[in-house]
């Protein structure tokens, strides 16, 4: 299902969440949300998901806005940090209600979710462990099947090798039943294999919106002498770099041509690739 944001705008007040922002993603792909504490990540995916109103702008999914819109928001799920059946009693209850609000909802892969999360059915939700609540929340988004399917950090609760799990298990039922997801992640390191395009947003603002590929590809680290490293990066964006001794690594961001690679390669310099956290830490301004 296709999303649209034109002029976007969201006020808190005096407090502007949300500044003008503008971007369409295609229907069925996957596509990580980035963005730091505060960026307008949360806000973001509350208007796409018809929680709340814009202050001005166009939201649109499938063609139609989104708020208020009976015809739109059943084809929508969106799960929130903390989940979204806290309060519906057990387990199958709150399957029970994403069943009535879910037109594509899916009951025996919600079953089959809960055995590999090792969730009892009849579990009273408030009683669960966060990590078993987390859990609830990205199986009542899975099983859901919605055209717009979007996790706002609804995983963080999980260990290790539960949202693994997760991972794997959007993977294989995205393959299966492709529709557009959005995942709004911290965990960049972990989950960023499953980008096919990427949203960065700061103060805001869009900072970037591209192909995961388009991405990383403009990330290198050139690693060598000092002199040689300095003289090679003159001219390029440098995000960072560490000396240590004669050596000197630096991070770089734009593309790099063949005559610039022989040029490395010539003068003994090695060029890597850089990670997506790295890439991200290293755009949105380092600590603060």
């Amino acid at each position: 299902m296709r999303v649209d944001v034109e002029d976007l705008v969201l006020r808190y007040g005096t407090v502007t969440a949300l500044d003008r922002m503008s971007f369409g993603l295609e229907g069925g792909k996957i596509y990580g949300l980035l963005g730091r504490n505060g960026s307008g990540k949360t806000s973001l995916l509350s208007l796409l998901g018809a929680f709340r109103k814009q202050t001005s702008g166009q939201v649109r999914v499938g063609g139609s806005p989104v708020f208020e819109n009976p015809a739109v928001t059943p084809e929508i799920c969106l799960v929130r940090e903390s989940g979204e059946c806290t309060d519906l009693g057990s387990a199958e209850d709150a399957f029970y209600f994403a069943e009535w609000l879910r037109p594509n909802w899916d009951g025996d892969y919600a079953r089959s979710l809960l055995d590999l999360f090792g969730i009892d059915p009849k579990t009273n939700v408030k009683s669960m462990s966060k990590g078993q609540r987390s859990a609830m929340g990205v199986v009542v988004g899975l099983a859901s099947r919605a055209p717009l399917t979007m996790f706002d950090e609804s995983y963080l609760g999980m260990d290790a090798p539960a949202r693994q799990a997760f991972y794997d298990a959007v993977l294989a039922d995205y393959m299966a039943h492709p529709r557009t997801i959005i995942l709004s992640t911290h965990l960049i390191e972990e989950v960023s294999g499953l980008f096919e395009e990427v949203l960065i947003i700061d103060g805001g603002k869009l900072l970037l919106h591209e192909e995961s590929t388009t991405l990383l590809s403009r990330g290198h680290a050139v690693t060598g002498p000092v002199g040689r490293v300095e003289a090679f990066t003159s001219g390029l964006t440098v995000l960072g770099e560490k000396t240590l001794g004669p050596t000197r690594s630096a991070m770089v961001y734009g593309e790099l041509d063949d005559e610039r690679r022989r040029a490395a390669a010539a003068t003994g310099l090695d060029l890597g690739p850089i990670a997506m956290q790295e890439l991200f830490i290293h755009l949105t301004g380092g600590p603060r």
